[in-house]
């Protein structure tokens, strides 16, 4: 499995949107300077979060986004799911996906879902709040 830039680009705007969280409205083009993302791929991704209710957009002077909930009320996971579509290392644990044949005789059917567990629940105990604490200005001192 492999994220995605949109996904990861994803996570850089929430963290962003956490830690420069005021209350008001945040303009894409501030987080895309700050994140050195072009600010139109990043109306893309806002645009999917703003369709979960994710984000909250306004348009006009004064708009941009915000985040619609506290920052640890959202985790890793939910937020790569719904910018990557799924999470499952392979095709037959895809949330849409039709039962396949080999279902009852699959060798390999418990690693794939001992794995696709593990990553959910890995990523599902992160929030967006414990990751703004990652890395702080100042943080970067090397003797």
């Amino acid at each position: 499995m492999m994220v995605s830039t949109r996904g990861r680009y994803a996570l850089r705007v929430m963290i962003d949107l956490a830690e420069h969280n005021n209350g008001k409205f945040i303009p894409l083009k501030d987080i895309a300077e700050r994140q050195e993302i072009s600010e139109k791929y990043l109306e893309s991704i806002v645009k999917s979060l703003t369709k979960a209710d994710v984000l909250e957009g306004l348009r006009g002077k004064g708009g941009g986004y915000r985040l619609t909930r506290p920052a640890e009320e959202y985790n890793v996971y939910e937020i790569l799911k719904l910018t990557e579509g799924s999470m499952a290392p392979v095709s037959c644990l895809e949330d849409a996906a039709r039962e396949c044949e080999r279902r009852g005789m699959c060798a390999t059917l418990p690693v794939w879902e001992g794995l696709e567990k593990v990553v959910r629940e890995y990523l599902s105990g992160i929030t967006i709040q414990e990751l703004t604490k990652q890395w702080q200005p100042g943080d970067n001192y090397v003797i």
